[in-house]
């Protein structure tokens, strides 16, 4: 049973994409937490932030923008979690000297992760969070496009499960992503990665937000391979980001 948890899990352990930014700005992205345990873990943490008053994503002082990636905690047969892995190389990689990056453990615990991961919203205040779980079905960087609400079965690793199995009680059984997946992919594909890059309808819950699995270590991909996927699947998603924000400014002007 636990090995079937585990599974279910893993399905949904995700990197999720939150893009965080005011009314005058581009639309935000709330974090989708993925089906596994870590999944279920974020996703719980992702109804507490979207029941919340939205944060405004910003630059920092010193005039980079802010970005925080989390992977997962080992948890059933992956005593090492490829997220975390591929989350610690793209660490070694960074982002450029523009941008100011955080990364952070998150633990695969539904509780724990509710007030952790608003914890780190509020201490960073960035323009995007992405954060990144592994799959043991998947061959191939997924990026998903939508996520579920419901069909949380899996135990954590604190052997808990919310009764509810759902993400939010009352709320959508499905919220697509704001996040145009396919423009990412194709351009990720298109730079010559040497990373399988894809895209799925089926991920994990939670409103506006985007979620990437990666596969197991060395299935094929190393996590030095992982980093650079992500690294590059980050620029693209600040890229998008940036024209978003350039053409709002340009409907603004003349209007």
């Amino acid at each position: 049973m636990i090995l079937a948890a585990a599974i279910l899990l893993l399905r949904l352990l995700l990197v999720r994409f939150r893009l965080r930014a005011s009314s005058e700005r581009v639309p935000s992205v709330d974090e989708c937490p993925p089906q596994t345990e870590e999944a279920s873990a974020v996703e719980a943490a992702g109804s507490t932030r979207r029941t919340g008053t939205r944060a405004t994503g910003r630059e920092m002082d010193n005039g980079k923008r802010t970005v925080v990636v989390t992977g997962f905690e080992p948890f059933g047969e992956h005593t090492v979690n490829a997220s975390w892995v591929a989350v610690q190389e793209l660490k070694k990689l960074g982002l450029g000297g523009e941008v100011d990056l955080h990364v952070s453990e998150v633990p695969v615990e539904y509780q724990r992760v509710q007030s952790l991961v608003p914890t780190l919203l509020k201490k960073h205040h960035p323009l995007l969070v992405v954060h990144v779980g592994v799959s043991g079905m998947a061959t191939t960087v997924t990026l998903e496009k939508c996520g579920r609400n419901h069909g949380y079965k899996g135990l954590d690793n604190s052997s808990f499960c919310p009764d509810s199995q759902c993400c939010i009680v009352g709320g959508p059984d499905c919220i697509n992503s704001v996040i145009d997946m396919e423009s990412v992919c194709k351009r990720v594909t298109a730079s010559g990665l040497g990373v399988a890059v894809s895209v799925s309808k089926d991920a994990g819950s939670r409103g506006r937000s985007a979620f990437v699995h990666v596969p197991p270590l060395g299935k094929p991909y190393s996590g030095e391979d992982l980093g650079r996927a992500l690294q590059a699947i980050i620029h693209k998603m600040l890229e998008l980001l940036d024209q978003k924000e350039e053409k709002i400014h340009c409907q603004k002007h003349f209007h």
